[in-house]
């Protein structure tokens, strides 16, 4: 699954035209490398994400991957370290 579409259907960023502008401005890293939206990187189990959105940073765990969930098991697919 592409990146922006990951953290979209998992409800870290609400629209998948944000979370496509900040891959592509260099604020989203996984396992310590900046990667683009279309970059042909596969989300995977066990991948760390970190968002940095102003002042703000946050670090999850990618535990589930799908391609669409419900809004209430949204957090299920990932861990805050």
């Amino acid at each position: 699954m592409r990146l922006d579409k990951y953290l979209k259907v998992s409800r870290l960023i609400k629209r998948r035209t944000v979370a496509n502008e900040a891959c592509d401005n260099g604020r989203i890293s996984v396992n310590g490398r900046v990667v683009k939206a279309g970059y042909d990187y596969d989300v995977k189990v066990g991948d760390k994400i970190e968002i940095s959105m102003g002042a703000r940073t946050v670090t999850v765990e990618v535990l589930q991957v799908a391609e669409t969930v419900r809004k209430d098991d949204a957090a299920a697919m990932y861990k805050e370290v």
